[in-house]
């Protein structure tokens, strides 16, 4: 396990897997953490983390791996704004964070990319079916309230590239940044007209949302992706048919079913994982 402020190889006994602070996160670091420990690995979860802050404790070895998004990876930390396919797009993140040290395993086929929804039944986005007809609601001064996570607003990747390409300012007075959960409350009950949600929510489905087609494609791919420090991967060699045995399980479907028995059904982040691990075969 890497201790706080220390950067050091990790051994097979000791290994720390990091984790985001939303319910796809806290299952995947939760599932690692399950399946590393019943292959013989002692593991230390430290979840709950935002983007920035897991991605450096990678970085310096406070944490030793994570799972992270491949489009996240290419806009935020690598800074590269041209359009690549998914898997240029995976190609790429792997090289450049590669030279720094990080080794990105066989991608999920769980494309989390982020996702406009609105709801049925609401006069002020009933017409719409793209990301252009919510901009062009924007533009003709129609107080759309969108509801975002805490870094939706402040990414490139979110809604500062998003107003850019679509030629549109939502107006800080229509940005309500709160939990995703309470989101999708806010809009089921009619505060809010719009969540920049992530396509595999659960709520999406349990809530027959809409998705606003991303017409100008400026979402990229965001492949839920395995990421091992180099020399823990080279310690634990058995790290990578381990972590791409779960990976190879997981699709949109299935992260949409397992975030939806938490969010929806209220069962506990322990219990879901430990099901699907077993209903896999992988544990």
């Amino acid at each position: 396990m890497a201790v706080f402020g220390l950067a050091h190889t990790a051994t097979a006994a000791e290994l720390t897997v990091g984790g985001k602070a939303f319910t796809e996160q806290l299952i995947i670091a939760e599932m690692t953490k399950q399946l590393l420990e019943s292959k013989g690995h002692t593991v230390d979860k430290k979840d709950g983390m935002g983007t920035k802050i897991v991605r450096a404790a990678l970085e310096n070895g406070e944490v030793d791996l994570y799972w992270e998004y491949t489009g996240t990876s290419l806009i935020t930390f690598n800074k590269v704004t041209e359009k690549l396919s998914p898997e240029d797009t995976y190609a790429r993140v792997k090289q450049l964070d590669g030279e720094k040290g990080l080794v990105w395993l066989k991608p999920s086929k769980a494309n989390n990319t982020y996702a406009m929804v609105v709801r049925g039944d609401n006069p002020k986005t009933d017409g719409m079916a793209t990301v252009s007809d919510l901009a062009a609601a924007y533009n003709a001064g129609t107080a759309v309230t969108l509801g975002t996570t805490a870094e939706f607003p402040k990414r490139e990747d979110g809604l500062i590239g998003l107003q850019k390409t679509y030629g549109f300012e939502a107006g800080r007075a229509n940005v309500r940044p709160m939990d995703l959960g309470l989101a999708y409350n806010a809009l089921a009950n009619g505060d809010l007209d719009v969540v920049s949600a992530q396509a595999t929510d659960g709520q999406i489905a349990a809530m027959k949302l809409k998705l606003l087609k991303d017409d100008k494609g400026f979402f990229p791919d965001y492949a839920l992706t395995p990421v091992v420090r180099k020399e823990v991967l080279d310690a634990n060699p058995d790290l990578q048919a381990i972590l791409e045995s779960l990976s190879a399980k997981l699709d949109d479907s299935v992260m949409q079913r397992l975030n939806a028995e938490v969010d929806v059904d209220r069962k506990t982040v322990e219990a879901v994982s430990t099901g699907f691990l077993k209903e896999s075969g992988l544990m």
